[in-house]
């Protein structure tokens, strides 16, 4: 396909990506306002609300400052009228990174995926640059290079992985096929870096799985607790219809949490406090529905959950395991083992990366602290997968697997006497 193409189909579908998160914010907001102000209502402000929004799910950190009137007439405290809210809803997130990620394949498809990536990340960060210069509010304040840089870098790291992805496995004819002819020729290390992505791609998704049953369970065994805290918030249906949206924009998040819980660390609801399979030790909190899915107490068998992260592990490297076997190159015992590190490693930086994401401040004083710590969370990743990871590679190799291989090799030689000779 013609590099012009490529770039033209690249810039659009950064717009489309830019336009479709626009929408998934401007629509609920636009029937929130017919409905509770009417036809009468300030229309002006929809635009930099939604705006604000939509760069606050792209990670955007934003400053919250409640006009002197509304705090006067709410009694609320002066220091608690001005405070920081920096645990986005990832599901915008999750969003642009996906499509991005589709948009970077299709270049490198077309055979010219550095001029598709850098021309959707320049469409893309021409549109953050409009939304933050239109978008500004005096409530909602987010700092200006923030609001441009992130929401970009979210959509060039989507982009920039599906392209680069799909180059390595189907080759570009360029850069990456080079450096796969130069692992490849490093001999019985060469699966050490593919393979390892491929596993922890293989950990982050059964991880992934496995926090969201685990939400499943507690939504099963504590919903009645959800459901009186939708009773005591006083909504009407707009508003329980409002505040659900808001808990399926925030269930990517509520994932890294109940991840960070299986892995142990848990999780902090304020400053002091700790929601981990050891123990729940909670002040005051605010009373959103979804904290009543927070275990109240704690038992011996809930540290049983640990065993989760080992598993996704060993998930991990049975799989690795079985294709190097298939590929014929499962025999050295140390490029196995510094596959498990390698694998455990690359988990544990997107557990830190999904945990500084999901963590933050979600209101004044004591909330400033809210979410998981990405150093434990990492740790205990890392540590766990390590386990599981490297029971499954570095076991002694079982006599069907050294038949299989055997096989494999003879039939190889079979192959080549077969071949006719010049």
């Amino acid at each position: 396909m013609h590099r012009v193409i490529v770039v033209l189909l690249a810039a659009l579908d950064a717009a489309v990506a830019a336009a479709v998160g626009l929408a998934a914010v401007l629509a609920p907001f636009t029937l929130l306002w017919v409905l509770a102000f009417g036809l009468q209502a300030d229309w002006g402000s929809l635009w930099p609300v939604s705006g604000t929004l939509w760069q606050f799910g792209h990670g955007v950190p934003l400053e919250v400052a409640l006009p002197d009137q509304l705090v006067r007439e709410l009694g609320i405290a002066p220091e608690a009228a001005r405070f920081g809210l920096s645990v986005p809803p990832l599901a915008l997130l999750l969003f642009t990174l996906l499509f991005s990620a589709r948009s970077g394949r299709g270049a490198a498809a077309a055979g010219s995926w550095p001029a598709g990536v850098a021309s959707g990340v320049v469409v893309f960060a021409l549109i953050s640059a409009g939304v933050a210069a239109t978008g500004a509010t005096d409530v909602l304040r987010a700092p200006l290079w923030a609001a441009i840089l992130l929401p970009t870098a979210v959509y060039a790291v989507g982009a920039l992985s599906g392209a680069l992805t799909r180059a390595w496995t189907e080759g570009d004819d360029g850069l990456i096929d080079r450096l796969h002819d130069l692992v490849d020729g490093l001999g019985d290390w060469a699966p050490v870096l593919p393979e390892s992505l491929r596993g922890a791609t293989v950990v982050s998704v059964a991880l992934v799985g496995a926090s969201a049953v685990a939400i499943a369970a507690s939504t099963a065994l504590r919903g009645g607790e959800v459901v009186a805290l939708f009773e005591a918030a006083h909504v009407d249906a707009l508003g329980a219809g409002m505040l659900t949206l808001a808990h399926l924009a925030y269930l990517p998040t509520l994932l890294v949490w109940a991840a960070s819980w299986l892995a142990g660390p848990g999780f902090a609801v304020g400053t002091g406090t700790a929601v981990s399979p050891a123990g729940t030790e909670l002040g005051v909190v605010p009373g959103l529905p979804v904290f009543g899915l927070m275990p109240a107490n704690a038992s011996f068998w809930m540290l049983v959950c640990v065993l989760v992260p080992i598993g996704c592990g060993a998930l991990a490297g049975w799989m690795v395991r079985s294709r190097l076997v298939w590929e014929g190159t499962a025999a050295p015992a140390a490029p196995r083992a510094v596959l498990a590190v390698a694998i455990a490693g690359f988990s544990a930086a997107a557990a830190a990366a999904a945990a500084a994401l999901a963590s933050g401040a979600i209101g004044p004083g004591r909330l400033a602290h809210t979410g998981p710590a990405p150093g434990s969370f990492a740790l205990a990743v890392g540590i766990e997968v390590l386990i599981g990871a490297g029971i499954l590679l570095l076991a002694p190799r079982h006599r069907d697997e050294l038949a299989e291989e055997r096989v494999d090799r003879w039939n190889e030689e079979m192959a080549g006497l077969r071949a006719p000779v010049d």
